[in-house]
């Protein structure tokens, strides 16, 4: 901010403090707020009172119009040295600016061009600022900088604060189907002794009180399934879950996330469940059933068709996953052939995976469930009995995107540490987002765990509906701080 800038706006503050304004008063008063106001116009007859920050102000002599902005709305006032003191009108004109925050009292009219407005009496500062506010059209221009400073972006743009009003929809509407289904909210520790539940690679803290290193959760999964061993039959967690990991239009280090199990469901039953939950929250948040992402339309109101993945995997690549003998090394040819990068120390999953992203999901634009992974690529879900090559497991897809993971729960405690066992030989061979073997976990199985359909989705679902990256749709996302 410019040094001249600065000094002038001080000098301004200076001036209603020696003429004996408190510009950081302790109380305001409101009688509505601007939308009230401007609802009811027609039925408010008395003075009423409203608050808001300057957006803008036309001094025409005697008179000054100015537009105030609460949460709610925005209103015109209007200011004459016949309706207040002129020392005090003098002391505004002067004094007041944009981005100031004031209270003003008087009566509701009209002006000759037929906008509503309110004739003020009186006028109050509530705060006042020293810094230039930037404007919707002259404001800041580059995106790393306004979400930095995204109350900058807030207060300049309404279409970004229309955006987390939606969250607040979004979530809200997820929160209030799963209670009305019969669901049990619950909140589980961020802190881990052994992360799991996702492929991810985990942020490392101390807890001094303990004098251990703890895990940051990746994600909400293990410890909603010792509930179900606890006896509990619907439970569901909306929690920000942490994984150090690159940063893209689709992911973040740090996210909201909501996750549900179901003890004695299945994932027939948890399709048709999901569909709905899916349907609930769009027409909620868009108002519709079509968005659209990237440049392709979203149509969400048709039935989810159900695609095969092993299916889909040999139309693309001409790789069959049900062969015994295909290997790691015959998948890292076929991505060779195909100009797939992968990193050397991908075992058969990750490999598989990697291919799929790059070849299948990116024919899948229309919603659909994806089911009937590789075993390889889901070390918690349950085998299906008609191929043990494949689990019961699916994932919402749309845009390219995908929008859910869930599946029929693994509750064999056997056949899940030989699972993790796996895993842990993949990250001893250097895939640092392979899981971890959480003994205590199998031992909570080995208790006893029902079947189950779990389900999750983070808030990337959110950003796909707004059709932006889950960075423009944090409040305050992770940025580089300024050197």
């Amino acid at each position: 901010m410019r040094e001249d800038i600065l000094q002038t706006k001080l000098e301004k503050l200076n001036n209603l403090k020696q003429a004996g304004i408190d510009v950081f008063p302790e109380k305001s008063e409101r009688s509505m707020n601007n939308f009230e106001a401007l609802d009811d116009f027609d039925k408010i007859k008395k003075t009423i009172i409203l608050v808001g920050r300057v957006r803008s102000m036309r001094v025409m002599g005697g008179s000054t119009f100015v537009h105030i902005e609460d949460e709610s709305e925005k209103i015109q006032l209007f200011l004459n040295k016949k309706n207040i003191p002129e020392g005090k009108y003098r002391l505004f004109v002067k004094n007041i600016e944009l981005g100031d925050f004031v209270q003003v009292s008087g009566k509701l009219f009209k002006t000759k061009k037929e906008e509503k407005s309110l004739e003020v009496h009186d006028w109050k500062v509530l705060s006042k600022n020293i810094r230039p506010i930037p404007t919707e059209h002259f404001g800041i221009k580059d995106t790393e900088e306004l979400l930095r400073r995204r109350y900058l972006d807030l207060l300049s743009n309404a279409e970004t604060r229309k955006i987390f009003r939606k969250k607040n929809i979004f979530w809200q509407t997820i929160r209030n189907f799963l209670v009305s289904e019969g669901f049990l909210e619950v909140q589980t520790p961020v802190l881990e002794h052994i992360p799991g539940g996702a492929e991810a690679d985990p942020f490392v803290t101390h807890y001094n009180a303990l004098d251990e290193d703890l895990y940051l959760r990746i994600s909400l999964e293990l410890p909603l399934k010792r509930l179900l061993v606890g006896g509990y039959e619907k439970v569901f967690e909306i929690g920000r879950v942490f994984r150090n990991e690159g940063m893209d239009r689709e992911h973040l280090q740090e996210f909201d996330h909501m996750e549900f199990y179901w003890a004695y469901s299945d994932l027939s039953k948890g399709m048709e469940f999901s569909e709905r939950l899916f349907k609930t929250i769009i027409i909620n948040v868009v108002g519709g059933y079509e968005t659209e992402f990237e440049g392709n339309k979203i149509d969400w109101n048709k039935p989810f068709p159900r695609v095969d993945y092993f299916e889909a995997f040999k139309k693309e690549t001409g790789l069959d996953l049900n062969e015994a003998d295909l290997s790691a090394e015959a998948l890292k040819a076929k991505a060779d052939e195909l100009g797939i990068k992968y990193e050397k120390e991908y075992g058969k999953g990750r490999m598989i995976d990697t291919i799929y992203k790059k070849t299948v999901r990116q024919k899948m634009i229309q919603p659909c469930f994806l089911v009937g992974h590789p075993i390889e690529v889901s070390p918690l879900a349950k085998s299906d009995p008609n191929n043990p090559k494949k689990v019961l497991r699916m994932q919402l897809v749309a845009g390219k995107s995908e929008l859910c993971n869930a599946f029929s729960e693994l509750n064999d405690p056997i056949e899940q540490r030989k699972r993790f066992e796996d895993q842990v030989k993949l990250r001893e061979a250097g895939d640092k987002e392979a899981q971890m073997l959480d003994e205590d976990f199998i031992e909570a199985m080995e208790y006893g765990m029902p079947p189950a359909f779990g389900f999750g989705f983070s808030e990337r679902l959110f950003a796909f509906l707004m059709n932006k990256s889950v960075r423009e749709t944090v409040i305050f996302p992770p940025v580089r701080s300024k050197e």
